[in-house]
Formats: C-alpha cells, sequence, structure tokens
C-alpha cells in the first residue's frame, strides 16, 4: 500500500472514530438529562424491570405465554442496556485509535512532502 493509500485509509478510519465518539458523546448528554433519567435509568432498567421480575413469580401469570412474554420484556430491557454499554465501549476505543491515527497521519503527510 503506497502513502497516498494509508492516507486515505487512516481518514476513513479517522471518519469513523469521530462518528463512534460523537455517538458516545451523545449518550453521555442522554444519561446526564433528567428526563432521560427519570423515564430510561429509573423508570426502565430499575422500576420497570423490579415489576417485570415481580409480576413473573405471580400466578396469574403462570401460563407458559406469559413467562414467555415476560422473559422477552425482561430481556429487552437487558439489550438496551447492553447497548449503551457497547456505545460507550467503542467510543473510548475510537478516542484512543484516533489518537494513534492523527499521529500516523502527521507522519505520513511529512513523508509526502
Amino acid at each position: 500500500m503506497n502513502a497516498a493509500e494509508q492516507i486515505e485509509q487512516i481518514e476513513l478510519s479517522l471518519e469513523q472514530a469521530k462518528e463512534s465518539i460523537d455517538m458516545m458523546d451523545s449518550l453521555q448528554t442522554l444519561t446526564k438529562n433528567k428526563d432521560f433519567v427519570n423515564v430510561i435509568t429509573k423508570g426502565y432498567f430499575e422500576s420497570e424491570a423490579s415489576r417485570l421480575v415481580l409480576l413473573k413469580a405471580t400466578p396469574q401469570m403462570a401460563s407458559k405465554e406469559d413467562q414467555e412474554l415476560l422473559l422477552k420484556s425482561i430481556d429487552s430491557i437487558g439489550f438496551l442496556r447492553q447497548y449503551f454499554v457497547t456505545i460507550m465501549q467503542i467510543g473510548r476505543m475510537a478516542i484512543k485509535a484516533k489518537e494513534e491515527d492523527e499521529t500516523t497521519h502527521a507522519e505520513l503527510m511529512n513523508e509526502a512532502i
């Protein structure tokens, strides 16, 4: 791969890193928002999760279909939470990759001059 191709590849990588960092920043902004905390963090991740777990043990929800529905609902809470964790992990990795790519990009640009 020649220098021009390397520079192009690094620029693409920098753009992707920026998108991941922007997504992480957006999530961080949301998690600091009072309404997000009330609706998602406290309301969905805590209260709704607890309600569903308690509901799972009630006799009225003993049928196989009801139990499956409750498990799917509980799983959905976990999946959303994991999605948020993944956004944060990818964002943190992108920050590190961006720093490394910027250094490499500057070196390649200096060599090209």
